[in-house]
């Protein structure tokens, strides 16, 4: 199995490197901070273990952990690697940084692939030797229960790297995608930002609370989106497919679309919807809430795979 690195041992390098040593691979996991790789190998064990109490992973916590090894430099992590999955601090300035580093380091055909929820890799790899080789795999977060991955290449990104980085993902159990040129915030966030934006405009406005924007999501348009996208959801959606829903609805939602300008989320709006999160989920109760939420994707993956395989 090919030899992987993980650079960064905060929430989201910890769900990788249990991403790729449960399907085998062996893991190099570094962190900058030294101090942060005992911790994060005992939060990994601990996930490992919610896993496999749910049928997600056959083998024990144990044996997928052992796979996992923290090591003490960026050197050290990188010798003999083929894929690295970067997860340092959210700037450009960090990402330059590590990547200049990496390029120096890692042999000439390793990956060099970024978990960043919005800078694309042409704006931090630009003056690199081996820029051919950079990319953005961004997960959604937490990878180890989420799969998708949003590949976005730079402009000189090799198609071949891009080709070899959807395999990986894709033998690992992730559910890639391929962002066919840069665009700001990728595919998920800017889907995301667009029902943000309505969400937050509709309680400005005084239609609907906050509580039942949520309710419309989890009890409506979630439940549906949990196991198909917005375009099949439409095709079957009318009698005669996309075609005919898109004729019978499509002048409505362009004047929704008109009557939706962007606006900016004011510090006013925010604290009124915060004070209302906070009445249903008190600060003290976060922490739990979190936990429940990843045991209920575990039970929704769970239940995923296994109608996939009576489907088949």
């Amino acid at each position: 199995m090919e030899k992987i690195a993980v650079i960064g041992a905060g929430l989201i390098g910890r769900a990788w490197a249990m991403v790729f040593a449960r399907a085998g691979h062996p893991v190099m996991l570094y962190d900058a901070d030294a101090a942060a790789l005992a911790p994060a190998l005992d939060l990994i064990e601990a996930s490992l273990g919610d896993l496999h109490a749910q049928g997600l992973i056959s083998e024990t916590p144990a044996n997928v952990r052992q796979r996992i090894r923290a090591v003490a430099s960026l050197a050290e992590a990188l010798q003999d690697v083929t894929y690295i999955q970067e997860n340092v601090s959210e700037t450009v300035q960090a990402k330059k940084e590590i990547f200049a580093a990496m390029d120096n380091r890692a042999s000439a055909d390793a990956i060099l692939a970024s978990s960043t929820s919005g800078i694309p890799a042409s704006s931090f790899t630009a003056e690199l030797k081996g820029r051919h080789r950079c990319l953005v795999a961004q997960p959604i977060n937490p990878p180890s229960l989420v799969p998708l991955v949003e590949l976005v290449p730079a402009p000189w990104t090799d198609q071949a790297v891009v080709a070899r980085a959807r395999a990986l993902q894709q033998s690992v159990g992730q559910a890639p995608i391929v962002v066919q040129r840069e665009v700001a915030g990728f595919i998920v966030n800017r889907l995301q930002g667009a029902l943000l934006s309505e969400a937050f405009r509709l309680v400005e406005d005084g239609y609907v609370s906050s509580t039942d924007v949520d309710k419309a999501i989890k009890d409506g348009l979630g439940l549906r989106w949990s196991f198909m996208g917005p375009f099949e959801t439409i095709d079957l959606n009318a009698p005669g497919g996309l075609r005919d829903y898109c004729d019978r609805f499509g002048a409505l939602y362009h004047q929704i679309a008109q009557e939706a300008e962007p606006r900016p989320w004011s510090d006013a709006l925010v604290g009124k919807i915060a004070a209302e999160r906070l009445q249903e989920l008190p600060a003290t109760e976060r922490g739990a809430r979190q936990a429940w939420r990843d045991r209920r994707l575990m039970g929704l993956i769970a239940h995923k795979i296994a109608a996939a395989k009576q489907e088949s």
